[in-house]
C-alpha cells in the first residue's frame, strides 16, 4: 500500500507525521519503505537517520539545436509549440532558455529537418540508503533549480517497493504535491487547528476531491486552537484518523531530532489507532 503524508500548508508537522508513522509500522515488523518527496527542502533524514548511498545526478533532456539542418525562419515550429516558451528566434537562429525546459520533447518530436538533438540539464541528485530496516530514499534540488517535478518523478521511481511506502510529500497544493501524490492509494492529510490551518487544509481537500484520491486528516498539535477543524471535517464527512495533542515536550523533542511515537506517552496509541482508521477506510483491515 502507497501511503502520502501531505497537508496545505508548510509547519503542520507533515514530516514529523510521516517519520513517526514509519517508524511505529517498522517497530510492528512491518515492511516499509520511506520516500522525501519534498525535494526542494528534505529533513526527514534527521529523524530517521539512515546510511545514505553516494548521490546521482539527475538530469533532464533539454533542445539541442543543430543550425546546419534547422530550417530557420521559414519554419519555427518548435517554437510555435513549446507551451513554456523555452525556444524563441533570435536574430539568425533558434535560441534555447534550457531552464525554462520541461523537457517534454515535444519539439525534437514535431522538427520536420531533424535537427533537434537532445542535451541534458542537471536538475538534482537522489540518493537511496537504510534507516535500520526502513528502505530510505530522497532528492536534492539543485541550488537555484526551478522546477521540483522531474526530480520528485525520479525518486518515486528508485524507491524501493515494500508492503507500505510512504511519500512525505512537499507541503502546499502545486505541481510538486500532485506530483508526489501520483499513485498513493490513500492520503493522510496533516493539518493544526489555527485558522491558517482550516484555510490551507481546505485547499488541500479539494485538490485530493478533484484527483479523487481517498484520504482523510489527521490534526497535529490537537489543544493548541480551537475546535473549528473538527467542525470543518463533520460538515464535509471528511474523516479524522487521529490526533496528536499539543506538548512542549514533543517539541523539544522534535527539535532535537528525536522521535515522539515511542518517547511520548499516548502517542504510540495515537499511531495505531492512525493506522487502524487507515486500514478501516482503505479495506485492509485484518
Amino acid at each position: 500500500m502507497r501511503i502520502a503524508i501531505a497537508s496545505g500548508k508548510g509547519g503542520t508537522g507533515k514530516t514529523t507525521v510521516a517519520v513517526n508513522f514509519a517508524a511505529y509500522l517498522d517497530s510492528l515488523g512491518v515492511k516499509v519503505s520511506f520516500t522525501d518527496c519534498d525535494v526542494e527542502e528534505p529533513n526527514a533524514h534527521f529523524f530517521l537517520n539512515p546510511e545514505l548511498s553516494a548521490e546521482k545526478d539527475e538530469f533532464i533532456p533539454v533542445p539541442k539545436i543543430d543550425e546546419d539542418k534547422c530550417l530557420g525562419e521559414s519554419c519555427r515550429k518548435c517554437i510555435q509549440l513549446c507551451h513554456f516558451k523555452s525556444l524563441i528566434w533570435m536574430v539568425d537562429s533558434v535560441m534555447v532558455f534550457a531552464e525554462l525546459c520541461h523537457g517534454c520533447g515535444l519539439c525534437k518530436l514535431a522538427c520536420p529537418a531533424d535537427a533537434i538533438g537532445e542535451g541534458q540539464r542537471l536538475i538534482g541528485t537522489t540518493s537511496h540508503g537504510k534507516a535500520g530496516n526502513i528502505d530510505f530514499t530522497r532528492g536534492l534540488l539543485r541550488i537555484g533549480e526551478a522546477m521540483s517535478p522531474p526530480l520528485i518523478k525520479a525518486v518515486k521511481e528508485i524507491s524501493p517497493k515494500a508492503e507500505i511506502n510512504i511519500f512525505d510529500c512537499p507541503p502546499g497544493t502545486s505541481c510538486p504535491v500532485v506530483e508526489s501524490l501520483g499513485g498513493a492509494d490513500f492520503v493522510a492529510l496533516v493539518t493544526e487547528p489555527t485558522p491558517f490551518g482550516l484555510h490551507d487544509l481546505d485547499l488541500a481537500v479539494q485538490l485530493l476531491d478533484t484527483l479523487k484520491q481517498p484520504y482523510g486528516v489527521i490534526i497535529n498539535r490537537s489543544g493548541m486552537g480551537d475546535d473549528r477543524v473538527e467542525h470543518y471535517l463533520s460538515e464535509k464527512n471528511i474523516p479524522l484518523l487521529g490526533t496528536l495533542p499539543h506538548s512542549r515536550e514533543a517539541a523539544s523533542i522534535y527539535s532535537g531530532g528525536g522521535l515522539l511515537y515511542d518517547s511520548i506517552p499516548g502517542f504510540k496509541d495515537e499511531f495505531a489507532k492512525i493506522w487502524s482508521s487507515i486500514q478501516t477506510f482503505t479495506g485492509e483491515a485484518k
